[in-house]
């Protein structure tokens, strides 16, 4: 394929050590010689591949240095996007490394599109549509877990088992058309209604399998929403500032304190929680709280897990058994917190209403029941004995949505099997799933989804 030169910063905006400006095609290394000097040495074009090399940005016109840089060559197909790759390595300033930047478009570059980078290794062949999703997968991790599942998918580990089913798909599909166009052949085995449905039923399972992981791989890559709920003045801030480890919000003895929606990301037990503390749910003749309150009830609806926090020191009141009616049939972990405190709740009531749920109790004034609360938590999703090392998880929305289709797709081939249904029409439905399965790795894909995925990646990458 014929492509420009592309030409982006590749590192955060804003001081620091580095910044990195890297170009990549036909024209990098040429564009890169125009404005780079090394003293005493050959141009870049003569150097080796998969060298660094020390010496000063400069202004053709005028031979001003503008930076001090090393330069790292790197030609294709031994790079990311298997063309010429130039990274030009200055100092961490904001307005050296734009300074740098403009140069080398003014050389013939071109501004990269977010994700072009990504985009060109995909299109080159260097990784596939997985893959690539897989980076930005890796950058946005929050957890260790979440880096694995990123890096296991970006070393191919879905890819080579989506292309694995596809490849006995073809196989089977195959089959069926030897048998169609030629039926008078012996040697070729007949392809029976209980060959295909032996063939299709395995792939069936395959798919099941991996959406099994679908569940967890997606709480690992977007997070866990979990909200903090309870009454005023149970120690709901507090629970938030425990797990974040960290002052977020604001401790009193003041019912009322906490009047809106506080959002924050922890890591628990690998687990990445997008943790909500809300105002606490009573009714109020306050009017800015009341609006908290009632962004409390809204953030309920959306939630995967609800923290509810009692008082250890106050009576169990009908405000707190409204709250249990109110987070029927969800995921909730009880906290009966201030235990520090002498016992007034009526602990058998908690208990018989906390029998679906798992049941902590915690003084996080004393900084004790954390642990419990936290091995709770990362139970409830992963029951202890999963580890992202284990299983090759599916954490991305629209992979799962393609493996759901195309899971519907080989029970409706087996539906037909079972009926009788010629074998030509079964067919359909096996095309139809090795299709939606190609979409996963890009194999049978739109352009247009294409744009739409790498659009979604930052500058540089």
């Amino acid at each position: 394929m014929e492509f420009d030169t592309i030409a982006a910063i590749s590192t955060p905006m804003g001081e620091g050590a580095i910044a990195i400006v890297r170009l990549s095609g036909d024209q990098a290394v040429e564009i890169a010689d125009r404005v780079f000097r090394k003293p005493n040495s050959q141009p870049l074009k003569d150097q080796i591949s998969h060298t660094i090399h020390y010496g000063n940005i400069i202004e053709p016109e005028t031979e001003q240095v503008i930076e001090e840089v090393m330069v790292s060559l790197m030609r294709g197909p031994r790079t990311f996007t298997r063309e010429d790759v130039v990274e030009i390595n200055c100092h961490g300033g904001i307005v050296s490394v734009n300074k740098v930047l403009q140069l080398v478009v003014r050389q013939g570059a071109r501004l990269a599109e977010p994700g072009e980078f990504t985009k060109r290794a995909f299109l080159n062949g260097r990784i596939d549509l997985s893959q690539a999703e897989a980076v930005m997968d890796l950058i946005r991790a929050k957890t260790d877990r979440a880096m694995n599942v990123a890096i296991n998918q970006m070393e191919g580990r879905l890819s080579s088992l989506i292309r694995k089913l596809r490849q006995e798909i073809l196989e089977t599909l195959a089959h069926v058309e030897v048998n169609i166009d030629y039926p008078e052949y012996d040697d070729v085995e007949e392809m029976t209604h209980r060959v295909l449905l032996e063939k299709s039923s395995k792939v069936k399972h395959e798919i099941e399998l991996l959406l099994r992981t679908s569940e967890q791989g997606k709480i690992l890559r977007e997070g866990l929403s979990t909200v903090i709920i309870g009454r005023p003045n149970v120690g709901k801030s507090s629970l938030l500032n425990s797990l974040v480890h960290e002052n977020k919000a604001i401790v009193t003895d003041i019912p009322g304190t906490t009047r809106d929606v506080i959002e924050e990301y922890v890591n628990v037990r690998g687990v990445p929680l997008r943790l909500v503390d809300t105002a606490g749910i009573r009714e109020t003749e306050d009017i800015v709280e009341r609006i908290g309150v009632e962004k409390s009830r809204q953030v309920l609806k959306e939630a995967d897990l609800l923290l509810l926090v009692l008082n250890h020191g106050e009576e169990f009141t009908e405000e707190d058994e409204n709250l249990f009616k109110a987070v029927e049939g969800m995921d909730v972990i009880v906290i009966v917190n201030k235990t520090d405190l002498p016992q007034v709740i009526n602990m058998e009531k908690v208990r018989e209403l906390s029998k679906n749920h798992r049941l902590v109790t915690t003084s996080l004034k004393e900084e004790q029941g954390i642990d419990e609360l936290e091995e709770a938590i990362a139970s409830l999703f992963f029951s202890g004995s999963i580890e992202s090392g284990d299983l090759t998880y599916v954490s991305n929305s629209r992979h799962i949505a393609l493996l759901t289709q195309a899971k519907q797709a080989i029970e409706e081939a087996i539906d037909g099997v079972e009926m009788g249904t010629p074998i030509d029409i079964v067919q359909i439905d096996l095309t139809r799933s090795w299709e939606l399965l190609g979409e996963i790795i890009g194999d049978s894909v739109h352009e247009s989804l294409i744009d739409q995925l790498f659009s979604q990646f930052c500058l540089g990458k």
